[in-house]
């Protein structure tokens, strides 16, 4: 049993997280917030609920002793500059941490995806302090694309909301970039992602720098005729040249309507865009497709199908 800290615990994918570390019942767990008082149900004895302010490096050292691993969940878009990550890092370091994982849960790359460019900065930030000699174990958990978002507006999970994809199965429609058919994505429920996650804690051996979940690994193509099988129709699908995107352009009867719970108001239509502007051209660009180093520490886990995670979720719906 060792001590884990979880960094903006009262996120959709922390809270998932730790049902899982709660299940495995092996561990003691921390949630760390801004929030003096818990603004999630804390129900399990293993789970203490503690404030903390992230830009107080000598208290959050404080915080942090006896801590073998911290999960953090900081929101990159709310994080300015990086700050409350960095500072975490920093003070992991001083109280003597193990392992650190910073906050990724998505994509191998951000290529195009500028609302995740604080990943890369803490990605670089992680990088610099071990450059010399490794003071903080760590691993960049990426498990592609939650599958569960495939069911919107249909939820799949306790916590995790539904979020809109230019895969529309529920009006069996689709965006897709011209010639790049043959693109790959890796699609990972967020149950297994939380899963593996919480039992990656237990691996013995060094964590893997890069920390690839691969849930299931489809072409575009392949999950459009998915798409056609569960939903018992074909798609009716919009295609876009690469050329506009890269300009800025998206030349479609439709686009994404649902932003993220994160996104201020007013910059959610400029966001929603954006958001699928970037995702077109990244899937292009081999973002989504996750490496497997999880998946090798963790060789007798199976993680769920694709087909049958989508049929049961569309199951008797219109």
């Amino acid at each position: 049993m060792v001590k884990i800290v979880v960094a903006g615990g009262s996120g959709q994918v922390a809270r998932e997280v730790i049902d899982a570390l709660i299940a495995a019942k092996k561990h003691d767990i921390t949630v760390f917030s801004r929030s003096p008082l818990p603004i999630i149900a804390i129900t399990a004895s293993e789970v203490e609920w503690k404030a903390v302010d992230y830009n107080d490096k000598a208290t959050l050292v404080e915080a942090l002793q006896g801590t073998h691993t911290v999960l953090s969940f900081i929101q990159p878009l709310a994080d300015q500059g990086q700050k409350t990550q960095k500072n975490l890092i920093d003070a992991a370091i001083s109280a003597g941490v193990k392992r650190f994982a910073p906050s990724e849960y998505g994509s191998r790359k951000t290529d195009d995806m500028a609302w995740w460019k604080g990943k890369e900065e803490v990605r670089e930030y992680l990088r610099k302090v071990n450059e010399n000699q490794q003071v903080l174990e760590y691993t960049l958990f990426q498990p592609g694309l939650f599958l569960d978002y495939l069911a919107f507006p249909h939820k799949t999970a306790k916590y995790l909301e539904p979020l809109q994809t230019v895969f529309n199965f529920k009006d069996r429609r689709a965006i897709v970039v011209d010639g790049y058919e043959d693109a790959v994505m890796t699609l990972t429920p967020v149950a297994d992602a939380a899963e593996a996650i919480a039992r990656a804690i237990d691996h013995d051996g060094r964590w893997p720098v890069v920390g690839g979940i691969v849930g299931n690994k489809v072409t575009v193509s392949q999950l459009l005729e998915i798409g056609a099988k569960v939903r018992g129709a074909c798609f009716e699908v919009e295609k876009v040249r690469i050329q506009d995107l890269e300009a800025g352009e998206l030349k479609t009867s439709w686009g994404l309507e649902a932003v993220h719970q994160a996104v201020p108001k007013d910059q959610a239509q400029a966001l929603l865009k954006a958001v699928c502007i970037g995702t077109l051209l990244s899937t292009c660009k081999g973002a989504w497709e996750t490496t497997d180093e999880i998946n090798q520490i963790l060789p007798d886990y199976n993680f769920a199908p694709i087909t049958e995670f989508l049929s049961k979720a569309w199951r008797d719906k219109a």
